[in-house]
């Protein structure tokens, strides 16, 4: 079966919520017993969403004595991404880090396309079990991510 995240033009898993007006969001995703995901109207606008999140998170507050100010590292971009209560925060710190080519705990720029090209598709195995998409829309989110 598909993973939610693909089916859903949502490979992050990002929880759904009114109040964030995504572009491209259709809303609540479907046929599911317990909704909780976004659903997109095509997945470069679901790389989009996030790629725009992890952005954002460079001005929140990261984990004390971890990286610099605010979130920079990949250990701290995963810790609020997917917080220790659902995942296993440190394997997935290491297996993004490890695509990244980078420590856990190195100051990464979130903004270099290079960087958010290699943290969305490591989001994306991660959270889906492996990549599906051509490298054209991975490329696509991005750039609209960082536009």
């Amino acid at each position: 079966m598909t993973p939610r995240g693909i089916r859903n033009n949502n490979p992050g898993n990002i929880d759904y919520n009114a109040r964030n007006a995504w572009v491209g969001q259709l809303g609540l995703e479907e046929g599911v017993a317990n909704p909780r995901f976004a659903r997109f109207d095509s997945p470069e606008n679901g790389i989009r969403a996030l790629g725009k999140l992890l952005i954002n998170y460079r001005s929140k507050t990261g984990l004390p004595g971890v990286g610099g100010k605010g979130i920079d590292t990949v250990l701290e971009i995963v810790h609020r991404w997917a917080p220790s209560n659902e995942n296993d925060t440190q394997a997935y710190a290491q297996a993004v880090a490890e695509r990244l080519g980078v420590q856990t705990t190195d100051s990464i720029d979130i903004k270099d396309s290079t960087v958010l090209r290699g943290i969305v598709l490591a989001i994306i195995v991660h959270e889906n079990g492996a990549n599906p998409y051509r490298s054209a829309v991975i490329d696509e989110g991005v750039r609209r991510a960082l536009a």
